[in-house]
């Protein structure tokens, strides 16, 4: 009897070892399945300005000379969407980026909002995470037409997106170029254009969606500024998702079909 106790054991012990090694296994090859899990900052694009900053609730990469983040990454899940009325706080400098962000002063009577990267909409499930999103490295200078028309309107749309597919990822930012119009003494740049990027990794299959939105009033349908990501990315200099196996990284950055989207 005590033999067998022993054989018992060693065989529950090998079927867990085992079962790990498979979980793991599994985790890390659903590639061949075209699912890729994804939680976190796994899939931060590359930086051009080496300047990445990781806050708790987000990460940024940000451009000293635009005085603004040139990306900014972020998960979005549908339980985050159960959001409360948090107090506005005030908009302050980032104390991780080592340069200094802009100082909130640049946008006083410039004619434009402070436009948030990461949305305080997408960070009401707790009061730390909401006050992240108003340091001024996640601003850009929008537009108020812009601001609370087209480009709210897309937000919205992403908040939809992440409570139908469970959550997706997110990136965001300007256009940043040279000779863009400036405002405030640190000279902010103005992007011309704001882009977007949705990655779906939570379903059978990996996809994702990209928008290049022109600043200023549209009344156009938000499938009409849907890219591809290698637009965005020669406009950019950046890599969005290098982390990526380069069987999907190919197949969903030169895609431009929104036909998997939702447009209600």
């Amino acid at each position: 009897m005590k033999n067998r106790k022993v054989v018992y054991t060693v065989i529950t012990l090998l079927f867990a070892v085992g079962f790990y090694f498979y979980d793991g296994f599994a985790f890390e090859n659903v590639v061949s399945n075209k699912t890729v899990k994804v939680t976190g900052f796994d899939f931060l694009p590359t930086s051009t300005t080496g300047q990445v900053v990781h806050h708790q609730f987000y990460a940024l990469s940000y451009h000293e000379k635009y005085e603004q983040a040139e990306w900014v990454a972020y998960e979005l899940t549908k339980e985050q969407l159960l959001g409360r009325a948090i107090k506005r706080p005030y908009f302050e400098q980032d104390p991780k980026v080592t340069t200094q962000s802009a100082h909130y002063r640049n946008y006083k009577d410039s004619g434009y909002n402070k436009g948030h990267l990461c949305p305080a909409g997408d960070r009401k499930f707790s009061a730390e995470a909401y006050n992240e999103t108003f340091f001024t490295s996640n601003i850009s200078p929008q537009s108020y037409e812009f601001n609370s028309g087209v480009w709210n309107r897309l937000e919205e749309k992403v908040r939809y997106w992440a409570q139908k597919f469970q959550k997706v990822y997110i990136v965001t930012g300007g256009i940043l170029t040279t000779n863009l119009k400036t405002i405030g003494s640190e000279k902010v740049a103005v992007p011309k254009y704001f882009y977007k990027i949705i990655l779906d990794y939570n379903g059978a299959e990996t996809k994702a969606i990209a928008f290049l939105v022109p600043h200023e009033k549209s009344e156009k349908g938000l499938y009409q500024f849907v890219t591809s990501i290698d637009e965005i990315e020669t406009l950019t200099g950046i890599d969005f998702f290098p982390e990526l196996p380069d069987e999907i990284e190919n197949k969903i950055e030169k895609s431009s079909d929104y036909k998997h989207w939702a447009f209600r």
